[in-house]
């Protein structure tokens, strides 16, 4: 049995967390630095070859926790991160509102 690789990194360029699996890009989130260290998460993408795994969570919960390490509050604009933040009662501290 074989497991997937996962990676998640901030393309700063494009304002995105990119997850890649077993090196191909699956998905990304978008995201929007906002004044008072503020970061808007914008919109949550997974490609349909990589629907199912369960990839749109972890990149939901790496930028959460990337912005939780930066001291920053977050504004979900993305629905799926709406959903999410209702679901994971832990990240509720970093609503920015």
């Amino acid at each position: 049995m074989t497991t997937d690789t996962t990676q998640i990194t901030d393309n700063a360029a494009l304002h995105r967390y990119e997850l890649r699996l077993d090196g191909q890009l699956a998905g990304h989130l978008d995201y929007r630095a906002k004044d008072g260290n503020i970061v808007d998460l914008v919109h949550t993408e997974v490609g349909r070859a990589f629907e199912g795994k369960g990839l749109a969570s972890q990149l939901a919960r790496h930028a959460l926790d990337a912005a939780r390490s930066q001291g920053r509050k977050v504004i979900a604009t993305c629905e799926y991160i709406q959903r999410y933040l209702e679901k994971h009662p832990e990240y509720r501290d970093l609503s920015a509102g």
